[in-house]
């Protein structure tokens, strides 16, 4: 039988880069364990558009 875990994938993106608006997203790609965190993650990530570090947040 399958394992059932609590890991699951997020997408995070950049808030400050839908400000700007410049053109293109930064997204990353990430697991968390939702039992752990069940709020929406924050992570300062690298941003190669703006090229700095900023705030991504989890969508959806």
């Amino acid at each position: 039988m399958a394992k059932k875990g609590n890991r699951v994938q997020v997408i995070l993106e950049c808030t400050e880069h839908k400000e700007s608006g410049l053109p293109g997203t930064s997204r990353y790609i990430t697991t968390k364990n939702k039992k752990n965190t069940p709020d929406r993650l924050e992570l300062k990530k690298y941003n190669p558009i703006l090229k700095r570090k900023t705030i991504h947040k989890e969508i959806k």
